[in-house]
């Protein structure tokens, strides 16, 4: 007998809450933000957004229905099952922050503060999810299929984002490595391809992720590359403040991957990280002599359109 569907509500701490944590009380906090020319009003109506939002996504599930509830600090100790609908409730970014930890699920993302999320990933509100939970269990919705990154280490370690990885320093040093491109692994890449570099790290992303920080990148960069879209099979990828000396070079510092390609980085630093979408507390941590691969997952993010 297969399962009922599971409806998996991610949601983050307010910051009414956070502000909550730190100071014990409403009138502490209130206090503090006062005391700096800015009311907690704001806070308090924002927190009663995301909690009506919550209330009503939490009724809009069938009966039916299993449900739960998992806090955005928790994702990477939550397993998500294959008969999950998940239910981001939040901003944009939150739905990144999730994505990394599926294998497929139907993503269903719920903005609590139209007009101030920009609503890229987040499209819904909270009325309309009576209606997108039993399409998306059902496969009759509309799905966007978005494109994911991921960085596979040569010991076994794996890393996936919607948005970019970056690889670099874990602080402010400058980060040493050989950047290759070119083909799957398995053939030695051609020397014009191959670069030793000392940068301040390295940034591929996704369509996606050309909306956030890599089109900053590329914006500052003035680079003639094409910005991929959302669903498209292309990754594009920067090198970030390269330095010229007579060891190292900046002849490859940007470029687009197709499907079949990948970007090689041998590290050649004492130690070096990679993360995902900002979360720097889930990294990959290499070190001397290692090698990352780059380039598109094998897995895509179904948003529910």
């Amino acid at each position: 007998m297969s399962l009922a569907p599971r409806a998996v509500v991610v949601h983050r701490a307010t910051e009414y809450e956070e502000l909550l944590a730190r100071h014990g009380t409403h009138g502490q906090a209130d206090f503090f933000l006062s005391s700096r020319g800015r009311s907690i009003q704001e806070v308090t109506e924002r927190h009663h957004r995301a909690r009506r939002a919550l209330a009503d996504v939490a009724a809009a599930v069938p009966l039916a229905w299993r449900q739960t509830r998992v806090e955005r600090a928790d994702l990477d100790r939550f397993l998500f099952g294959p008969e999950d609908v998940v239910v981001v409730v939040g901003q944009d970014g939150l739905v990144a922050n999730t994505a990394k930890y599926l294998s497929g699920q139907p993503v269903v993302g719920i903005d609590t503060d139209p007009g101030r999320n920009p609503g890229v990933l987040v499209r819904h509100r909270a009325a309309d999810a009576v209606k997108l939970l039993p399409a998306a269990a059902s496969g009759t919705g509309a799905v966007d299929e978005l494109t994911m990154v991921e960085a596979v280490a040569d010991d076994t370690q794996r890393l996936l984002a919607l948005n970019e990885i970056y690889l670099g320093p874990p602080g402010h040093q400058t980060a040493r490595y050989r950047l290759s491109t070119g083909a799957e692994a398995g053939r030695t890449e051609p020397e014009a391809s191959s670069e030793i570099q000392a940068s301040s790290g390295v940034l591929v992303g996704t369509g996606t992720g050309a909306t956030g920080w890599l089109r900053s990148v590329w914006q500052q960069r003035g680079s003639d590359l094409p910005l991929p879209g959302p669903a498209d099979p292309q990754l594009i990828w920067f090198v970030r403040e390269a330095w010229p000396s007579p060891a190292t070079g900046t002849a490859l510092v940007e470029g687009v991957l197709a499907p079949a390609e990948r970007l090689r980085l041998t590290v050649e630093s004492d130690r070096l990280v990679a993360f995902g979408d900002g979360i720097e507390t889930d990294a990959l941590e290499l070190t001397w002599g290692q090698t990352i691969r780059l380039g598109i997952a094998g897995t895509a993010l179904r948003l529910i359109d």
